[in-house]
């Protein structure tokens, strides 16, 4: 069995939507409400891979789950922090795919100079906020009926983990530049080992 953890491409997201999209159509997971198109979902990939990573992992040729990073806001004070997610296929839930992802993830973004990750969890979702407090994330607050889906408010509590001590920041290093490094090697392939398969 060939596991690898790696970037994203493009021509993954077929791969990457048919794990998206149920979260999508059958619950309130993801606020999205129409499910994107291959082209638009292979556009997301692209823009984000300019600054930041997306990650897959695959074995044996299927991915079973990805996991990216966006701004958390776009004010320049907040430059140094992400918002974070991760997907995961369903039958593959729970075998260390979430934590595998995650692991090189947070390496890849500490690299870069990043010193806070968010992720934003639609309640109730004991699944999610598992792995994220696994992960060291803790709630940080929560927007109650913040979102309209389905019919009713969903509210959304907020989990933060520090990637790495407070300091002074530094400039962010440039994605395209630091991808080329062993270190950035070393920290895309840092989760692999956690896998449970």
């Amino acid at each position: 069995m060939t596991n690898a953890i790696r970037f994203a491409r493009p021509d993954d997201a077929s791969a990457m939507l048919d794990i998206y999209a149920p979260f999508i159509r059958d619950n309130a997971v993801s606020f999205e409400l129409d499910v994107p198109t291959v082209a638009q979902f292979a556009d997301r990939v692209q823009r984000t891979l300019t600054s930041l990573p997306w990650l897959v992992l695959e074995v044996d040729e299927t991915i079973l789950g990805y996991a990216y990073a966006s701004k958390h806001r776009e004010r320049a004070a907040y430059q140094w922090s992400v918002d974070v997610s991760a997907y995961i296929t369903e039958e593959y839930r729970r075998h260390g795919v979430g934590r595998s992802l995650y692991t090189s993830l947070f390496a890849c973004l500490r690299l870069q100079g990043y010193f806070k990750a968010y992720a934003g969890i639609t309640l109730p979702n004991p699944a999610s906020v598992g792995i994220h407090e696994t992960m060291g994330f803790t709630h940080v607050g929560t927007f109650q009926d913040v979102g309209h889906k389905f019919g009713k408010w969903h509210s959304v509590g907020w989990w933060g983990l520090a990637l790495q001590q407070r300091a002074a920041p530094s400039t962010l290093a440039n994605l395209p530049d630091i991808a080329k490094t062993p270190e950035w090697q070393v920290a895309v392939a840092s989760g692999v080992s956690l896998l449970k398969l």
